[in-house]
């Protein structure tokens, strides 16, 4: 189960930007993540829908970050 349920830090590595990047956009609802005692954490799963949701939308010209 820990491999579920990611850091804002595994998030940042997994989409290959900056830690402080990653902040800003949980931090701005642009990520899909919750707080934990004042931590973000993110489901994998939901994220790896998220994506999928991103990358279709940009293939039908629509949507930017």
């Amino acid at each position: 189960m820990t491999d579920e349920i990611l850091t804002i830090r595994e998030m940042a590595e997994l989409l290959k930007i900056n830690e402080k990047t990653a902040y800003k956009l949980a931090s701005a609802g642009k990520l899909p993540g919750f707080k934990v005692g004042g931590s973000w954490r993110f489901e994998r799963l939901e994220v790896a829908n998220w994506i999928k949701r991103k990358v279709e939308a940009q293939l039908e010209g629509g949507d930017e970050a």
